[in-house]
């Protein structure tokens, strides 16, 4: 049996005025999505517990059927896997961001979608004016700067003693869009040192020449860092040994290819491809298609109709979701049949609504059909649909062995 599984993040929303009443999954034009829905199943499924954060890294986790309340320890050591960056067992992982605050306001949590050059270069001074040796509440370790793509980038705090637990709190920028940020500033054990790095960061970043070309170029600037997401190395049972699958992932996504690498799954870099939404969509169908004649499962995970949401813009969040469609799904299910039994899985992680621009709490639609899936007679893949179906999921990570079944 071949398993393929679709995830368009952040693609569950609410109706939307500007699109007649109408989701964004609904007002799409998503043929082979529909058939998706009227070949087999249409249900939903609660990816994220209450108490944890609304977020990809504790919903793909659960996605990917483990009990994120048993083994997610933060979204950073997640990231730090991908990038091949060792966690030690005292060593706490930390997302940090370049940002865009102005007028003590979270403006542009990727500060103008910064370049992965441009970054680069910020983090490496970052590192040379704050990385190294420090002392904290009479501890004393190494901080590490790395940079990763765009603005996505991760701070290494390394013991032998940390001054965070689990008590630490930190926010994600993309979910205080336009929000004053004093109120969302670290709190907690270590909250001080993490403050202060990214107090300091202004001044690092003020004149860096990157920064400076961003402004002639009249592109925002990255005036700070900040730091969130912190945790420490997850120990997760590998995928094979749970389910008796071989999986591959496809992600331009850090956050998504760690938790992947996690579970033993072959990481599958594909040219083109960008975390937003420009990404080469087909490349990764293409990509997809080939990983299935060496593994059992393949997952393909793209991140624009969320970055949609984030930024506001409905007929971009359509547009995603009709490329998704077109490009990835289509051409799968046309190659599916052609490996005997197979079934496919579409689903988001997470909701990421327009109106807040931010992650939400909250049932997602999921579609699934192939070999032994009757049909339910659902005529399309959406909210509303899921909303009346009687196939749910309270707990999300009960959906894969039951997919796997």
């Amino acid at each position: 049996m071949k398993y393929v599984i679709v995830i368009p993040d952040g693609c569950a929303d609410e109706p939307q005025k500007s699109l007649g009443g109408k989701t964004p999954l609904q007002a799409a034009r998503t043929p082979n999505m529909d058939r998706v829905a009227q070949a087999g199943i249409v249900g939903r499924t609660d990816n994220v517990p209450p108490g944890l954060t609304p977020a990809s890294d504790v919903a793909t986790l659960s996605l990917f059927g483990y009990d994120p309340l048993k083994v997610y320890t933060g979204r950073a050591p997640l990231e730090t896997a991908a990038m091949g960056l060792p966690l030690g067992p005292d060593d706490w992982a930390i997302r940090c961001n370049l940002v865009h605050v102005e007028n003590e306001e979270m403006r542009d949590f990727t500060a103008g979608h910064i370049s992965s050059d441009d970054g680069k270069a910020l983090i490496a001074t970052i590192q040379a004016k704050l990385g190294g040796a420090v002392q904290f509440g009479g501890l004393k370790g190494q901080l590490e700067f790395h940079a990763g793509v765009s603005y996505r980038n991760i701070l290494i705090y390394r013991g032998p003693g940390a001054p965070f637990d689990s008590d630490t709190k930190t926010q994600p920028p993309h979910d205080i869009p336009d929000q004053r940020i004093h109120a969302y500033l670290p709190k907690g054990a270590g909250a001080d040192l993490l403050r202060d790095l990214m107090a300091k960061s202004r001044d690092v970043l003020r004149d860096h020449p990157a920064n400076q070309a961003r402004r002639t170029a009249k592109n925002r600037d990255a005036t700070q860092i900040w730091l969130w997401g912190q945790g420490r190395a997850p120990s997760l049972t590998p995928f094979a040994k749970l389910y008796g699958k071989q999986g591959a992932i496809i992600s331009a996504v850090d956050l998504v290819r760690g938790v992947g690498i996690l579970l033993g799954w072959t990481r599958i870099d594909v040219p083109g491809t960008t975390g937003y939404l420009d990404t080469d969509y087909a490349a990764k169908g293409r990509y997809a298609i080939e990983a299935l004649k060496t593994h059992d499962l393949v997952c393909v995970h793209v991140e624009a109709p969320d970055e949609a949401s984030h930024e506001g813009k409905t007929d971009e969040k359509v547009r995603a979701l009709e490329r998704i469609d077109e490009r990835i799904v289509g051409p799968l299910l046309t190659e599916l049949p052609a490996h005997g039994e197979w079934r496919i899985l579409i689903s988001p992680d997470h909701r990421t609504p327009l109106r807040t621009r931010a992650h939400a709490h909250g049932m997602v639609p999921f579609a699934v059909a192939g070999t032994g899936v009757a049909p339910q007679g659902q005529a399309s893949y959406d909210e509303i649909v899921a909303d009346g179906a009687s196939q749910v999921f309270a707990k999300g990570h009960e959906l894969m062995r039951w997919f796997l079944a």
